[in-house]
């Protein structure tokens, strides 16, 4: 065996690393190529044509794309601190100890985790338009599109997002709560002092990965005439004085996406990197003289002697 190797992998001989590099150069032209081939078709069919990109310099287009971009955030926003409220209290509910309340809460994160996002959405758009019965009651969903997109969102992502603390929290040694227990902490000062603190370090980055997702997830609000970045795209791509310039667009649109989303994964990154980090601590500086010893007694103390 190699001295290179690991217990889970052997390193690559000559032969291996050989075919390997052939692979790789062989993906990378197919991927190339591909990419070359598209562009090519797009300039046949004329997507690059400059009338087809003059709709991005008209003021109005750009105010219609900067108010899509915000109408996007807003919902994002709204839906990325209401699925953390509400996943936070299903964790507490799932890990209660009262039967009812765990039992309540292990039912509507497993119903609304099974059920479509889009279908949610729908249902809140269209639903409260025929509950007459209930004079003024959720008027606020009939009035403006965002609701239902925000609240299905909170829904949906909400139960993602108990199920991420939910086995953050488990995944914690079952000794530190024990000797909470033990000392004659009640549940509540066990979960608040010891398992959430340790906990959050290794649920962060996947709770933030989850936000790209609730981010991505915005763009159904189309279906519902919300007036979110995808929204506005179409829009634009169905303008018939530009030659209906669908792929300028999704190309323009589906970059702001791509570059909001990216933000969101350098944010993961380096939340998981700041934690690891502060997982391995700094040893403690201590300064003795030169020559000297440090003598350490059993009261914790250090006697330093010359």
């Amino acid at each position: 065996m190699s001295s290179q190797a690991t217990v889970l992998f052997d390193a690559p001989g000559p032969k291996a690393r050989r075919r390997n590099l052939i692979v790789g150069v062989v993906g990378v032209g197919l991927l190339i190529g591909a990419l070359a081939w598209i562009l090519y078709r797009f300039d046949q069919t004329g997507q690059f044509s400059r009338r087809k990109w003059e709709v991005f310099e008209y003021t109005r287009v750009q105010n219609m794309i900067v108010d899509g971009l915000w109408a996007t955030l807003k919902a994002f926003a709204l839906a990325v601190v209401g699925s953390l409220i509400l996943g936070a209290l299903l964790a507490a509910g799932r890990l209660s100890e009262h039967r009812a309340v765990r039992w309540a809460s292990t039912a509507f994160v497993t119903f609304f985790r099974a059920m479509p996002l889009l279908i949610l959405i729908f249902f809140l758009y269209l639903a409260p338009a025929n509950l007459d019965h209930w004079p003024g009651f959720l008027e606020f969903i009939n009035d403006d599109p965002l609701w239902p997109l925000v609240i299905g969102l909170t829904i949906y992502n909400g139960t993602v997002q108990a199920e991420t603390m939910r086995a953050g929290i488990l995944a914690l040694p079952k000794g530190q709560s024990e000797a909470a227990y033990a000392i004659g902490m009640r549940k509540t000062q066990v979960m608040a002092s010891i398992l959430v603190p340790q906990g959050i370090r290794a649920m962060l980055p996947s709770i933030i990965s989850q936000m790209v997702v609730t981010l991505k997830d915005t763009s159904l609000g189309f279906m519902i005439t919300y007036p979110e970045l995808l929204y506005v795209a179409k829009l634009l791509g169905s303008n018939q004085d530009f030659e209906f310039p669908f792929i300028p667009v999704a190309i323009v649109i589906g970059s702001v996406y791509i570059v909001i989303c990216m933000l969101l994964s350098f944010l993961a990154v380096w939340v998981e990197r700041k934690l690891s980090r502060g997982r391995k601590g700094r040893p403690p500086q201590i300064d003795a003289p030169v020559g000297g010893t440090i003598t350490p007694k059993p009261d914790a103390h250090l006697e330093v002697s010359v």
